[in-house]
């Protein structure tokens, strides 16, 4: 019996929006599916007051990759917003990157060479020379104080675990300057899309039929029927309900108000990293694309460990979720009809970028 698609695709996310719209450019039929009734997964923007809200959190597009530019451009205009995020420790204010404005504040050094003395000092009378886990890590980056102030309590609530627990490879990306460059992100494209991610995947999925509030796991083998490919891009551990053990994620819990005021922290990432604070961050989302509206929104983010139920936000890419999602992977690729991809289908913390690039790539192998 000839199927009705060439490729179902479970999720109207970015991996999921990328590869509909490379493969209705081919010739292909498809038809994207999501549970939610709003396309975008976890970029997704809506208007409140006038104001782009990142209803998940915020996202900033960065990346190095012409060709990944080149290609969200196409569906959006960006902004020149430079993600320079403030951190607040018990009132103190502090420059994130770390750079010479946070040095300075911190030791009331001056020069670039007085800055990174004072790092060696810290990290020698720490005795690190092999970080063996994340504390380490970011000691023999940045210091002692530093560690203390800006990064041990924000990191502690965002993971839910204690630094001496979580791996070092979680902080080696962690921008480290002796200049005054208060741009967080070293990449040579950045912004957000002016009117939002999600105009910005609609754009995408320009011409594309889509369904959506709808369940997949839940209709599974009538949707099946339907297409001879699936690109799956849920939660692979949710995908083979769940019979090896259930992998890891953190969740984020955010609470958003509107206030009648035009500005309330001056910045759209405010980061507060003493353990005391509850939330992780707020969000002024106005920032993001230089707003003027008279009223502002913000959004106060909790971290959490994720239980069933909850979205699922960012994989533990610790060694014991490690081991569990080689197993899912091996299962994986005895699914010879469908196709896992994105941050929850491949258990990987995934910037934009690379979620892009990754669906790219799969067009490239799969749409011949």
């Amino acid at each position: 019996m000839t199927k009705k698609y060439d490729y179902l695709i479970v999720g109207a996310g970015l991996f999921g929006a990328v590869f509909a719209q490379q493969a209705k450019k081919n010739g292909k039929k498809v038809l994207v599916i999501d549970k939610r009734d709003s396309v975008a997964g976890n970029i997704y923007t809506e208007e409140v007051e006038g104001i782009n809200v990142h209803k998940y959190g915020a996202h900033i597009f960065h990346t190095n990759d012409k060709e990944v530019w080149d290609f969200v451009n196409s569906f959006a205009t960006f902004n020149r917003y430079t993600n320079s995020p403030v951190a607040n420790y018990k009132g103190e204010l502090y420059s994130l990157p770390f750079n010479m404005y946070t040095f300075n504040k911190m030791w009331g050094v001056v020069t670039p060479e007085e800055a990174a003395q004072k790092i060696e000092e810290q990290k020698k009378s720490a005795g690190i020379t092999e970080p063996k886990n994340l504390e380490e890590q970011a000691i023999s980056l940045v210091g002692t104080d530093i560690y203390e102030k800006l990064i041990k309590g924000y990191t502690q609530k965002q993971w839910g675990r204690p630094c001496t627990e979580l791996p070092s490879f979680i902080i080696k990306r962690l921008p480290v300057r002796l200049t005054f460059d208060n741009n967080y992100f070293n990449a040579l494209y950045q912004g957000i899309p002016m009117g939002g991610y999600t105009k910005m995947v609609e754009n995408m999925l320009d011409g594309v039929e889509v369904k959506l509030g709808c369940d997949y796991l839940k209709n599974k083998s009538e949707l099946d029927a339907l297409a001879n490919k699936v690109i799956y891009t849920g939660a692979i551990d949710a995908y083979f309900g769940y019979k090896l053990g259930a992998l890891e994620y953190r969740s984020v819990r955010f609470e958003t108000e509107i206030l009648d005021k035009p500005n309330y922290q001056g910045n759209a990432v405010v980061n507060y990293t003493d353990a005391e604070t509850p939330f992780t961050r707020i969000i002024e989302h106005k920032f993001f694309e230089f707003g003027t509206q008279p009223k502002t929104v913000i959004s106060r983010e909790y971290s959490s460990e994720w239980k069933l139920g909850d979205e699922p936000y960012y994989p533990v890419n610790d060694e014991k979720n490690g081991n569990l999602y080689a197993k899912y992977k091996s299962l994986a690729e005895k699914e010879k009809s469908v196709i896992f991809g994105g941050r929850l289908g491949e258990y990987k913390y995934y910037d934009m970028d690379a979620v892009i690039a990754s669906a790219l790539a799969l067009c490239k192998k799969e749409l011949v």
